[in-house]
């Protein structure tokens, strides 16, 4: 009968334990500390796991600083290789996206205006043509040696090897003037295409550029 009588009572403090103990242990929880080491050799910590080492153990500390027990890393090998391999590959992308955007910046203050960058290609192109102009002028010279050389050569028609060694000397000096001459000349021709080539590639990314620009792109004809 006694035993009847107390058994709600008996219930009650069983209870009433059971929900200290589930306090306590949640108190001990909230005061748990997570730390780890990322990828990036930074030391994190926290209250919780640490979503940045998921592919890492992670600590469990106390509220002493004693490690409780180690968390295993939430990833395989192979997913973590896939996870570096996918952050590299982001990197990689974001760093190509900003280095292109610091390109059109500066691309935009060299050549606010379609005139200003008119400009800047016909004064490229003007250094080039002032060369071909020495070269040309220099090719008219060793014509005119060259025939003042071929007049001399005349009476060594029959027996050129009969020719004063250094009218010889002075024939292989103008052939071999004039082909660096001519070489000289390729290689002006082609860098005016490079040029061209180069000023066509930047003019379209100008354009692009520009019509985002209030008022920009304004200016001369394109020059050739």
């Amino acid at each position: 009968m006694f035993l009847l009588r107390s058994l709600p009572c008996l219930l009650g403090m069983a209870l009433l334990t059971l929900a200290w103990t589930a306090v306590a242990s949640a108190q001990t929880n909230a005061q748990a500390i997570y730390t780890c080491v990322d990828s990036q050799g930074r030391r994190l910590t926290s209250d919780r796991p640490i979503p940045e080492c998921l592919d890492r153990e992670q600590s469990q500390l106390g509220k002493t600083g004693v490690v409780r027990r180690v968390l295993p890393p939430s990833y395989t090998a192979d997913e973590r290789a896939r996870m570096e391999a996918q952050r590299k590959l982001k990197e990689e992308q974001q760093a190509r996206q900003a280095e292109e955007k610091r390109r059109n910046r500066a691309l935009l203050i060299r050549y606010p205006t379609l005139a200003s960058h008119d400009k800047e290609r016909a004064e490229a192109l003007s250094l080039i043509d002032e060369v071909m102009g020495a070269v040309k002028k220099r090719e008219r010279t060793l014509q005119q040696q060259r025939k003042a050389i071929d007049s001399e050569m005349e009476f060594y028609q029959r027996d050129p090897e009969r020719a004063p060694v250094e009218l010889r000397r002075k024939l292989e000096d103008n052939q071999q003037q004039m082909l660096l001459q001519k070489r000289i000349l390729d290689e002006r021709v082609q860098e005016k295409q490079r040029i061209n080539a180069r000023f066509d590639d930047e003019l379209a990314k100008l354009r692009q550029l520009w019509r985002g620009s209030t008022g920009a792109g304004t200016g001369t004809a394109r020059s050739n």
